[in-house]
């Protein structure tokens, strides 16, 4: 059964870091792009991040752009977010998602979905 853990949420004050890890379990990532969400309170569910399967190619929403960096290791099966210069309006439970989708692009839609990280920026 496909299964993604998210870690390495947390509290920070803002324009500070963190990096999220979203682990994969009963199968591999190889073939999988990878996505990140995220959901404030009172808020649609939004995209922040994806990466291909190949890695080859990565999006970003315009709100994250220049701060916020995707990566993949398949050696470990993982796929990290570096959040750096984090405000306030980036509070949130983040979520990492998989799609089967080989190639250089990312899935419109991701049919499975860890269980989220809560990331709190706050002075």
């Amino acid at each position: 059964q496909l299964q993604l853990v998210e870690s390495g949420g947390g509290l920070v004050q803002p324009g500070g870091s963190l990096r999220l890890s979203c682990a994969a379990s009963g199968f591999t990532l190889d073939y999988y792009a990878i996505g990140w969400f995220r959901q404030a309170p009172g808020k649609e569910r939004e995209g922040v991040s994806c990466i291909s399967s190949s890695g080859g190619s990565t999006n970003y929403a315009d709100s994250v752009k220049g701060r916020f960096t995707i990566s993949r290791d398949n050696a470990k099966n993982a796929v990290y977010l570096q959040m750096n210069s984090l405000k306030p309006e980036d509070t949130a439970v983040y979520y990492c998602a998989a799609e089967w989708s080989p190639g250089s692009s990312c899935p419109a839609d991701f049919a499975s979905w860890g269980q989220g990280t809560q990331v709190t920026v706050s002075s």
